[in-house]
């Protein structure tokens, strides 16, 4: 006769050696699906995926010290390697380059082959801290979509680069600025300003503060732009800012914050964390400092827990849109302050727009919760 004990302990030897994933909290949060139900292949375009793929595998071979982000997942047996994340990626621009010289149609687009290729690693929510979230938000809409997440899917959210006007001087209109990193810090790496933070300006002021002028009076940090004081809070929201300056595009991305946590159960505009900016070419996702930061593209990118999952993860979520079931990949190459802690959800990278109702118009169709696997190279 076996014992309880014993019965739990073999349950735990066998979901190892099926390369299960297991959670450090009770139950399970991630486990190998053998035939996963997968919908129409769409939203996405190989070349993009491909791109983002490329770029994500760079950053896991040229920054290998970043053990935040750099690791197989915090939650993952040791039969998944680095290697085999890399492997992933560069499976995914393989298939699509081929696919390109052969003038055939995608096979990233093709069921039968992703499920021929791929090891499908199903996500469940980690529904007890969405819960606890949940029961601490003066948000009563935020409260409603984290209490209604199945039990089955993720909270699918979507986050877009805030189309804007700026100015290149202070006016009445743009009275806020993006600041770049303040004068003290200039020429100091991560690790440096993190040696002499109680020293620095960058910890000494608030979000609100820094709205009210703390930087102006001494000259503490340059301004790089002017906006208006509520798309400095769409801008440290989201991370990007696309701004339109005399005619010009001209792309902004977070480059270091004040160490004050972002706080998920209350609004953007109370929020005490601030970011100070830097010019970019393009939009930017996860780095550990502003000039190894991936280069993201819209409808390939998700933004999520890489502190738990590792970046590069290629994922895939399914929908119903307009009563057909639907499928895409897209890889984890951003975060932000409202995934720590979080393996409830994901953001997807959708495109930039003016506004919530431009964002809407093209966005409604999009599912609030969607089914959700990590895919690895079999």
């Amino acid at each position: 006769m076996v014992s309880k004990g014993g019965k739990i302990k073999s349950v735990i030897v066998s979901l190892f050696a099926l390369n299960i994933f297991i959670p450090t909290a009770l139950g399970l949060s991630f486990s190998q699906e053998s035939s996963p139900e997968l919908g129409q292949l769409k939203g996405f375009k190989g070349s993009e995926l491909c791109r983002v793929a490329e770029n994500t595998r760079y950053y896991l071979e040229t920054q290998p010290q970043d053990h935040f982000a750099v690791h197989p997942g915090k939650m993952i047996n040791n039969q998944v390697t680095m290697d085999k994340v890399q492997q992933t990626l560069a499976f995914i621009c393989r298939t699509y380059r081929e696919d390109v010289r052969a003038k055939r149609n995608s096979r990233l687009h093709d069921k039968a082959f992703l499920t021929e290729h791929f090891r499908f690693v199903r996500w469940l929510p980690d529904k007890k801290t969405a819960t606890e979230i949940a029961g601490k938000s003066s948000n009563a809409a935020k409260s409603r979509m984290l209490n209604g997440i199945p039990e089955d899917e993720i909270f699918l959210t979507k986050y877009y680069t805030k189309l804007l006007d700026g100015s290149p001087v202070k006016t009445g209109q743009y009275d806020q600025a993006l600041y770049a990193l303040p004068e003290d810090e200039q020429g100091l790496s991560l690790a440096q300003a993190e040696g002499k933070k109680e020293q620095l300006t960058r910890f000494r002021f608030s979000r609100q503060q820094v709205i009210a002028g703390a930087l102006l009076k001494d000259k503490l940090a340059k301004p790089l732009v002017w906006l208006t004081e509520e798309a400095l809070h769409d801008v440290l929201l989201q991370g990007t800012g696309v701004l339109k300056v005399d005619g010009k595009i001209r792309y902004f991305n977070v480059h270091r914050n004040n160490g004050i946590s972002y706080d998920y159960s209350i609004g953007k505009r109370e929020q005490p964390r601030y970011w100070y900016f830097v010019e970019t070419p393009e939009i930017m996702g996860y780095g550990h400092d502003q000039p190894s930061k991936i280069a993201i593209k819209p409808q390939v990118t998700f933004a999520g827990n890489i502190a738990a999952l590792g970046v590069g993860k290629l994922i895939m979520v399914s929908y119903l849109d307009n009563n057909q079931q639907v499928s895409r990949l897209g890889i984890l190459a951003d975060q932000g302050g409202a995934f720590d802690n979080n393996l409830f959800q994901l953001d997807l990278l959708v495109d930039s727009y003016r506004g919530w109702s431009d964002y809407h118009s093209h966005n409604a169709h999009l599912p609030d919760y969607a089914r959700a696997w990590i895919l690895l190279l079999k």
